[in-house]
């Protein structure tokens, strides 16, 4: 696929436009100290943080084993889990959060240069307006879970993204560092960029995911802004 220069590129959140595993270093091992339980690397937690709440909650209580269980019990211990993780989780967001490296620029480098930017995450509303208002981060558009009938890998999330901005959905790009952002981004019609430096899950391989284009670093996308045309 040719470069076309977008008018909007639209980031995920987690793992691509800010590193807020850190954040959940000290939720995860904090509830297993607790419980018990050995404490887990810190990147073992930083490779689930792109896959939710829910596979934090399994990470962290060990998939609990509710065989011979009622199946409305175990499901309600394990949304009451998972909300533990959660309220930990907002009462110390965005202390350990930024930017990845780079990435200040790159978004400076985007308003300097017209090209509107926003936000497309799974993450609930709740915890993206905190976390950005924390880190004192202000996208063109932000669109969550909340906001939609389907997340991602559905487009509807990127589709009402571009709708919101007034601009097709081909006049942008999507920054993701999971299958599920390039899948989204396919269906939707965007340029997708697979952000290598994300949480990737070992034996894993963005290679694989068939993106357009892959970033290494967040000053790769500027370089590719360089490469684009119209």
């Amino acid at each position: 696929m040719s470069l076309s220069r977008p008018k909007a590129i639209l980031f995920d959140l987690d793992g691509t436009l800010v590193d807020t595993a850190p954040d959940f270093y000290d939720v995860v091992n904090g509830l297993r100290k607790e419980l018990g339980k050995p404490l887990l690397a810190d990147e073992t937690i930083r490779e689930q943080v792109s896959n939710g709440g829910a596979a934090l909650t399994r990470l962290t209580f060990d998939h609990p084993d509710h065989t011979g269980r009622d199946l409305a019990s175990a499901a309600q211990e394990f949304l009451d889990q998972r909300q533990q993780i959660l309220d930990r989780y907002l009462q110390n967001i965005g202390l350990l959060s930024g930017y990845f490296p780079g990435f200040q620029e790159v978004i400076t480098t985007l308003e300097q240069q017209d090209i509107r930017w926003g936000i497309v995450t799974n993450k609930p509303r709740l915890y993206t307006e905190a976390l950005l208002a924390k880190l004192a981060i202000t996208g063109d558009v932000v669109v969550c879970p909340d906001d939609v009938t389907k997340s991602k890998p559905h487009p509807e999330p990127l589709l009402k993204a571009a709708a919101d901005l007034g601009l097709q959905a081909t006049d942008c790009w999507y920054v993701g560092d999971h299958i599920r952002d390039i899948d989204a981004a396919r269906a939707a019609g965007m340029l997708s960029v697979a952000a290598t430096f994300g949480y990737i899950e070992a034996g894993d391989h963005p290679d694989n995911w068939q993106a357009d284009r892959l970033i290494h670093q967040p000053l790769d996308l500027l370089s590719l802004l360089q490469a684009s045309h119209g």
